[in-house]
């Protein structure tokens, strides 16, 4: 009777021990106030490095889909998961203003044989604590995507290199024009700031003023992005589809070259996020693919060409 029990320990033992956090969560967190409406949808993946926990928060509020990086610890012994410094809208932010609230993500691993589930909350930094309400959440795992699909892989490595689609001349519709003018978003202007620019591409054009198409390259997949020019930010949170997110941009005369720099807003349903951006001088069209990520952004370099009847005088 003693081996026995012995025996049931040890199996409950390593049951428990066998469950992990790693692997893909989806659910929906909200605000616990009377009649609240504003959910927010929730995926996270994560992964174990060494000493600690990492992966990428996916959300969608209202009419913005974001990923984001996010890191932390796991206690397997008391399941208990913590992410740090997670910026997550106001949960009364409107469209046209979005406020963000820094917030640390505390977890509890649950485990049944219905299936594993994880619940916690954001909860606010102290400082805030009287601003910005806790937004509690309950993810449930999904075993089959947690595990490497082929196919997913094959599809993404796919996206990433090859144009699915292209617009031809007679592609006019857009989705939105956009004044390029410089606009305030402090989180993506920080994140910005802590990714690594690459040059995609550079190409000369023979007029100050520009037509600038983005599109997404491909699938389209809900990839979202914010534009800067020349280090600025000039519109966020735009969805890339077959229809144009357009600018009419002028260069700025006092540089040599001007700067176009596609930012992540998140990594779509296939990642990564990939743009078609077409550059029209009136004279030409130029096409340039671009790959972003939550650690790179993607940088085009434009420059005038010399004007040769001026340069003979």
């Amino acid at each position: 009777m003693k081996n026995s029990l012995i025996i049931i320990i040890i199996l409950f033992s390593l049951s428990a021990n066998a469950q992990s956090v790693f692997g893909y969560w989806y659910g929906i967190a909200n605000v616990k106030t009377s009649g609240s409406a504003n959910n927010y949808l929730i995926e996270l993946i994560l992964n174990p490095e060494k000493g600690y926990v990492k992966g990428i928060l996916n959300y969608y509020f209202k009419n913005t889909y974001r990923s984001l990086q996010v890191k932390g610890n796991y206690d397997p012994s008391s399941r208990q998961l913590s992410l740090y410094e997670i910026p997550i809208p106001y949960h009364a932010s409107t469209a046209d203003l979005e406020v963000f609230c820094t917030m640390n993500l505390q977890a509890t691993l649950m485990a049944a044989k219905a299936g594993s589930s994880l619940k916690g909350a954001f909860i606010s930094l102290p400082q805030y604590k009287y601003t910005c309400a806790d937004i509690y959440f309950s993810l449930k795992l999904n075993a089959d995507i947690s595990k490497e699909d082929s196919v997913l892989k094959a599809i993404r490595e796919y996206k990433e290199t090859y144009q699915v689609w292209r617009p031809a001349y007679t592609d006019t519709a857009v989705a939105v024009n956009i004044i390029p003018r410089k606009v305030i978003n402090y989180v993506i202007e920080k994140e910005y700031t802590e990714r690594e620019n690459i040059i995609a591409n550079e190409i000369e054009v023979a007029s100050d003023t520009l037509k600038v198409d983005f599109y997404d390259n491909g699938e389209v997949d809900g990839d979202s992005i914010s534009v800067f020019y020349n280090n600025k930010l000039i519109a966020f949170h735009q969805m890339l589809s077959t229809k144009a997110v357009h600018f009419d941009l002028v260069l700025d005369s006092t540089k040599e070259i001007n700067e176009l720099t596609m930012f992540a807003d998140n990594l779509g349903s296939i990642p990564p996020n990939t743009a078609l951006m077409i550059i029209d001088d009136g004279k030409k069209r130029y096409e340039a693919r671009l790959t972003s990520n939550l650690e790179k952004n993607a940088t085009v370099r434009i420059k005038r060409k010399r004007d040769q009847s001026s340069l003979k005088q």
